[in-house]
């Protein structure tokens, strides 16, 4: 595809960029749509993907047909398969009449299913029927019903991490990935960002008669150093409530303002880079991309409380003289951020404390819960410790 050719699917669809991979993806999207190849469309959320199975129906032999588009994850578990197949009078309560579902609406036509990860495994079953041999039932009928509909899907989570996890199908996965289109997150896209900056400003702008807005170079420059994590959806709302609140109704004086990085900083949030998005490889068993954040964050936190266990202190008596049988119910570690002053041949807490924990854990046999109560610390803090001790 020549460039003239690109630029005008851009401008038909409203898209803006000269990203590679953004290029990669629309030439892909145009190169399959003659075709009836199920397409998976894949990307964080907010990066667009609901412009390429447009562009695949515009492009395709069903263009004349209908465009349906289902947000699968908006749907109750429970009206779901109503939703999708259909359902005769009286299949379930408030039932009060036939209805025909998307499948059967999206005869000849095209179905986008967004967020295709989330559909319950029972939904997964039908949906994995259509795709083979285009055939479904509605709900409350033993009929078998006929439709010529081409699927395309799209996720932002990692449909095979999801397989591997028991939580996707993994025939369906495989029906639904013949041709795999991929989104790039808006930070793959920096060359983009202030681009997109500036045609939704100006739209804006034009819309409620307000002044345009630019950037100077700093700016620029903090947009592009700017993570998204919200991708193109995040900038749009930022690029219009800049406008909003820093902008100005038009005069013959002024159609622009250039606003300053410390302006542009306020709208800007204050966001961790442990919260970065991103497409998990784990395996079955290993700890899944959210329980790594919490983890992250209790970490956090904690480190503002504690950064180890205080020194045991009994008076005159040093850590090493500690017996190993000293530790009984009721007696508690010191927790908090006090300064202990004791001799320099005591055993630090670091490894005084650490020794006490494993006596105690061995001795409730590893029980992380009962040993932290006879410790009389948290359980967080036990946890912590062990992980520093396993990062050394």
């Amino acid at each position: 595809m020549d460039t003239q050719e690109l630029q005008k699917i851009k401008n038909k669809f409203d898209i803006v960029g000269n990203n590679p991979g953004l290029t990669v993806a629309l030439e892909t999207a145009t190169a399959v749509a003659p075709t009836d190849l199920t397409v998976l469309v894949c990307g964080e959320s907010g990066v667009g993907k609901e412009a390429i199975p447009q562009i695949i129906h515009q492009f395709s032999r069903r263009r004349n047909g209908r465009y349906l588009a289902v947000n699968c994850g908006a749907i109750p578990e429970g009206t779901i398969n109503a939703e999708l197949f259909g359902h005769e009078k009286g299949a379930f309560t408030g039932a009060i009449g036939e209805r025909k579902g998307y499948f059967e609406e999206a005869n000849g036509g095209t179905l986008f299913l967004d967020e295709i990860g989330e559909l319950p495994k029972e939904t997964q079953a039908l949906l994995l029927r259509v795709l083979q041999n285009g055939e479904f039932m509605k709900v409350g009928s033993s009929k078998v019903e006929k439709t010529d509909v081409r699927i395309i899907a799209a996720t932002n989570v990692d449909l095979r991490n999801a397989v591997l996890n028991g939580k996707f199908r993994e025939d369906l996965y495989y029906r639904l990935n013949a041709i795999q289109i991929n989104v790039p997150s808006l930070r793959e896209r920096k060359e983009d960002i202030y681009l997109l900056f500036r045609k939704f400003t100006s739209d804006f702008s034009e819309k409620y008669n307000l002044c345009k807005i630019n950037l100077d170079h700093q700016g620029v420059a903090m947009l592009s150093s700017y993570r998204w994590p919200g991708n193109i959806r995040q900038l749009k709302n930022i690029a219009e409530t800049v406008t909003a609140l820093e902008s100005k109704p038009i005069s013959q004086n002024s159609e622009r303002i250039e606003i300053p990085a410390s302006t542009l900083a306020k709208y800007l949030p204050n966001e961790q880079d442990t919260l970065l998005p991103a497409v998990s490889d784990s395996k079955p068993g290993s700890m899944s991309d959210n329980d790594k954040r919490m983890l992250v964050k209790a970490i956090l936190d904690l480190k503002a409380e504690v950064d180890s266990l205080k020194k045991v202190v009994y008076s005159n008596q040093s850590a090493a003289a500690i017996p190993s049988n000293s530790v009984s119910a009721g007696t508690s570690i010191p927790d908090d951020d006090a300064e202990w002053q004791v001799p320099q041949e005591e055993l630090s807490l670091k490894k005084a404390g650490l020794d006490m924990i494993n006596r105690v854990l061995e001795k409730h046999n590893g029980n992380i819960k009962a040993a932290a109560a006879e410790l009389g610390i948290s359980e967080r803090t036990i946890y912590r410790k062990l992980a520093k001790l396993k990062e050394k």
